[in-house]
């Protein structure tokens, strides 16, 4: 896997830009990057498959929009994952619990199915 071309074809499918790029690097180490400078140091092969992780694992890129982009590593398989700028959900609805507590439910629930009763 070409590092440079998975990174611009997830642009492509996120609908982003290089143009919307604030910042390439790591937020934790202070290290960073231009996106020119991104494009040749990116532009390496490296094995995207299971084993271990090749891509530096604190590598982000955040846009001025808020979404950023990371590197997503499961059991050495690796990849870009995104998340998209926070906007307010369309319907509010209140919180009444956190927990599994006085549920039917027994773990590895989100807040819907917290809130909703179960289909089975």
């Amino acid at each position: 896997m070409n590092l440079l071309s998975e990174t611009t074809d997830f642009f492509e499918r996120n609908k982003l830009t290089a143009d919307d790029i604030m910042f390439i690097g790591s937020r934790e180490s202070g290290y960073r990057c231009s996106w020119g400078e991104f494009q040749r140091l990116a532009d390496v092969e490296y094995d995207s498959g299971f084993g271990a992780q090749e891509v530096a694992s604190d590598l982000e890129i955040i846009f001025r929009d808020g979404g950023v982009m990371w590197r997503l590593e499961y059991d050495g398989s690796e990849g870009w994952e995104y998340r998209a700028p926070f906007t307010e959900p369309a319907e509010s609805k209140p919180i009444t619990r956190l927990t599994v507590a006085g549920t039917e439910r027994t773990g590895w629930v989100d807040l819907r199915e917290l809130h909703e009763k179960p289909n089975y």
